[in-house]
Formats: C-alpha cells, structure tokens, sequence
C-alpha cells in the first residue's frame, strides 16, 4: 500500500473514532455514505481500529470500548483521536503564552500540538517532562540555519524519570526537578475531567508528578478536548478551583458547557466566536 494510501486509511479511521466517540456508535451503511467508500473498506477500518483495541465492533457497526479507570492508552493511540480538535486548542492556549515567561508542558498529545505552536513566541522557558514536546523544539532548533539556536528560540528543560506509555517521564527524579522550580503557566493534558473527580490519570506516578506541576505554577491551563469531560482515571491529582482556565473544543456538549458555568475555571472553547462578537 502506497504512503497516500496509508494516510488516507489513518485519516478515514481518526473520523471513525471520533464518530464512534461523538455519537456513542455508528454504523457501517451511515460511514459509506459519510466517507464515501466501500461497505469493505469501512469493515477494514473498523477490524484494524478493533484489533488495536480502540472500538469494539457490534453487528452493523462499532461502539466504543469501556476502559477500566486504571488504563493507559499509548501515545501512538492517541494521537490519532481528535486531530482538528487539538489543532483548534493549541492555537487558543498558544495565546496564553507570553514572550519571555517560564511555562510548564506537561505530557500528552494535545501538548505535543501546542508545543508545535510555540515555536514561535520568543524567549519562553519551557520545563517539560515529555519527550515528545521536548523533541519539537529540539528538532526545530537543528532545522535553523547553521544548525545553531534560532534568535528568540526557546530554552527546554526536560526533567528526568520513568517513561510512560505516553511516552511521558514520571517519578521520584521528575517530582524533584518540578518541586525546585516555578512556572508563570502550567499547561496540562489530562486523561479525564469531572465535577466530582476533578482532574484524573490512569497512572499513580504520572498523578503525583502533575501534582507537583500543579503546586508550582502561578496559573493552571487545562488542554482537553471534549471526550475527557466525564472521563474519570484512577488517581486525581488537582481539583477544579485549581484551574484557572479549561480550554476545550466546539464538541463540548450542552450539557457539559451548562455544567461547567458553575464551576471556578474559565472556559475557553476553542474554534468557536465569542457570544458577544460582533455579527
């Protein structure tokens, strides 16, 4: 199979998920019309997304799988769900970031987005504990001419620790390097978010290193898109008056948006016109 070929597959199969995500289940005849392929081609995806565990197929269709709170989903998995959605809050959070300020990344994938979206506000301090964030700015830094520091280009500290399935480092050596240090931001990815929960990880040492996170910023930025609202992991680390602001995508329904207005955080929903914006 051709390179094209292979990416038209991931992105037929990343609409898939989020239909499945979205709507609670779809069937095979409603993604034929939608995608406009094969009834074959729509069974393929949903064998390959099935067998990586990602939905569970049902006569007619797929409905998504039930995960016990304590499991983690790797970082390949992941950064195949919600593409547009995490496009959409790296932009708005990118705006929280001022030139020159020492800002937090903590793990994830809507992290990894972001961190591609501040390669260009000058100055930053950015202390990470994912590889992954750190690798964008590293390679951005080597794409510069000569292959030295770009003016204005960031200064990346990434901590020590275990490595995560999120590829995410955690541990008594990430908890020291976060405990020494203070951050203007914290921008944090999270498994899951709920009223009663606050926010939540599948992974102890990963809930204690955000802890750490979130004790030593001045300001807390919640990155999430909508399928983490009601999500609940196995270990919570901060609670909601912790947060100043969540920054969330245009899925988030009503019904969460309603829930939300009563609670500290701001809301930023990415994507959409302000109420107030002039018509």
């Amino acid at each position: 199979m051709s390179d094209n070929q292979n990416l038209l597959a991931e992105q037929r199969r990343a609409l898939i998920l989020d239909e499945v995500r979205r709507r609670g289940g779809v069937r095979v005849n409603e993604l034929t019309r939608r995608l406009n392929v094969s009834d074959m081609t729509v069974r393929r995806d949903l064998d390959a997304l099935a067998r990586q565990g990602m939905v569970e197929k049902v006569h007619g269709g797929a409905v998504p799988v039930s995960e016990p709170s304590a499991h983690e989903p790797g970082f390949e998995a992941k950064s195949a769900l919600e593409l547009s959605a995490k496009e959409d809050i790296a932009r708005a959070a990118a705006e929280m970031a001022a030139p020159g300020s020492a800002i937090a990344l903590a793990g994830g994938t809507t992290a990894f987005a972001l961190a591609q979206r501040l390669l260009d506000v000058p100055d930053l301090t950015v202390v990470t504990n994912s590889v992954r964030v750190a690798d964008v700015f590293y390679t951005a830094q080597r794409a510069a001419a000569g292959g030295g520091p770009r003016p204005g280009a960031a200064t990346v500290v990434l901590t020590g620790g275990v490595r995560t399935p999120s590829d995410t480092l955690v541990g008594p050596v990430a908890d020291a390097a976060i405990r020494s240090l203070h951050f203007d931001v914290l921008f944090l990815g999270v498994h899951g978010i709920s009223v009663e929960a606050g926010l939540s990880t599948p992974n102890l040492a990963e809930a204690e290193t955000n802890r750490h996170f979130v004790r030593s910023a001045r300001r807390v930025v919640v990155v999430a898109d909508h399928t983490k609202w009601g999500t609940v992991g196995l270990s919570s680390f901060a609670s909601l008056d912790q947060v100043a602001v969540l920054v969330t995508d245009s899925g988030l329904s009503a019904a969460a948006r309603a829930e939300f207005a009563e609670l500290p955080p701001e809301l930023v929903v990415a994507g959409e016109e302000p109420a107030d914006a002039d018509i």
